[in-house]
């Protein structure tokens, strides 16, 4: 009767967990997006907001990678974070997912009852994977999944975005005004990203270095195309229009390859992401539910070597699979 409990408890908590990130998921697909999509700085700007308190607004909150104690992990988190346009800075993203581990750590083992089954090296180093898979890797899995929608997205507009940006500027629009175009006619992220580009030259920034700041946020071979054409022109002179206009057509071109390369490649991208979670979501799964399918084991004097031997082979097959499947255009 005990062990059902536990069973049902543990049960209890897992998809109260499961239910809970679904529940997020699905108010930033259906509430978040269609209000994202709407441009943030003809909000602000219809507000009467100034233009500080637009880049305030529009920018997300960075993070000093030099002064951090991590600094590797919180630049990989900025410039995901960046891409997937949450304003949260990596700092504090990092500071949430420690405090939500060492949480989930210690209120897991008290609430399933088998903090007396921990008794071994090999059992604390389980609960620490455990609370490290919910509390570091399904944020990162997220993060990353909302990063790589929007730059996809991002990718999808950009030709469209330009040939606007090409058609204002032939109608005799300054580059300035031609940019505001954008904002006005294309949504989001186009419309916020280049916003901010705005935003920034009203503030004091060249063109050129506020395109930077742009190719930086978004780090896609198109953007950077973009910005070097928009250097180049302001070095030698000549029709931005016209050099727009051709690498329009370039990156149209590119595109269609890039979205043939992808069908072709898609069974083994899927094949390879299935295998990436699904053994960390069986792991979590079958420890939520039955820890001491584990635990009893744990005190086996093979099972740490053997443990931590699959750990290294697991992430040695991520990393062939994502080199296999990682075709570049």
């Amino acid at each position: 009767m005990g062990m059902n409990l536990q069973s049902l408890v543990l049960g209890i908590v897992f998809l109260a967990a499961v239910l809970g990130f679904e529940a997020i998921f699905i108010y930033l697909r259906d509430v978040r997006g269609p209000q994202a999509r709407v441009s943030k700085r003809m909000q602000l700007l219809a507000a009467g907001a100034t233009n500080a308190e637009i880049m305030a607004s529009l920018r997300r909150a960075q993070s000093n990678v030099r002064a951090d104690f991590l600094p590797a992990i919180v630049g990989y988190l900025e410039g995901k974070m960046t891409q997937a346009g949450m304003r949260m800075s990596a700092n504090r993203m990092l500071v949430i997912m420690i405090v939500t581990t060492i949480g989930i750590g210690v209120v897991f083992p008290i609430i399933g009852g088998i903090t007396g089954s921990i008794h071994s090296a090999a059992g604390f180093i389980m609960i620490v994977i455990f609370a490290g898979a919910l509390g570091i890797l399904v944020p990162l899995m997220v993060i990353n999944r909302q990063a790589d929608k929007r730059i996809k997205k991002f990718e999808e507009q950009f030709p469209v975005a330009l040939d606007i940006l090409v058609r204002g500027l032939r109608a005799g629009y300054p580059v300035s005004s031609a940019l505001e175009l954008l904002v006005t006619e294309v949504p989001d992220p186009i419309s916020s990203e280049f916003g901010l580009v705005v935003a920034e030259m009203n503030y004091g920034y060249n063109l050129r270095d506020a395109m930077s700041n742009l190719a930086g946020r978004i780090g896609t071979q198109d953007i950077q195309m973009f910005v070097v054409s928009i250097a180049i022109q302001a070095e030698t002179g000549g029709s931005l229009a016209d050099i727009l206009d051709g690498l329009s057509r370039v990156i149209r071109d590119r595109h269609s390859m890039v979205l043939k390369v992808r069908a072709l490649a898609s069974e083994g991208k899927m094949t390879g992401m299935l295998l990436s979670a699904l053994p960390v979501l069986t792991f979590v799964a079958m420890f939520a539910f039955e820890p001491h399918f584990y635990l009893d084991v744990s005190d086996d004097p093979l099972f740490l070597p053997a443990y931590l031997g699959v750990g290294v082979l697991y992430t040695t097959g991520v990393m062939i699979m994502r080199k296999l499947i990682a075709i570049k255009v």
